[in-house]
């Protein structure tokens, strides 16, 4: 079974929400660095506050945000700029989409 996957693509609004396995404050980053490592992406910046991680990546030149939410289990991406990440983010919609 695939680790990771997609629960729906807002493309208009640059957001990806993805499936993942279940995560806490405290396994998040375990659960996220797998994640960025499986995209061939690279961690720029990190921040987290009471209950919500916001990690700015590289993902092949484009700058997203991953952001996730471990009262809800929610994890996502969220474009810089949509209007120049559409074709990346589409390219991980469908990547999602088939399950990794």
């Amino acid at each position: 079974m695939a680790e990771f996957g997609l629960r729906e693509y807002i493309r208009e609004q640059g957001k990806l929400l993805i499936v993942t396995p279940s995560f806490d404050f405290d396994s998040f980053d375990e659960l996220a660095e797998t994640l960025v490592r499986s995209l061939s992406a690279q961690v720029i910046e990190k921040q987290w506050d009471a209950d919500l991680h916001t990690w700015l990546i590289d993902f092949e030149g484009c700058r997203l945000l991953l952001k996730g939410e471990h009262y809800s289990e929610s994890m996502w991406f969220e474009a810089l700029d949509k209007t120049s990440s559409i074709e990346e983010l589409d390219f991980l919609a469908t990547l999602f989409k088939q399950g990794f």
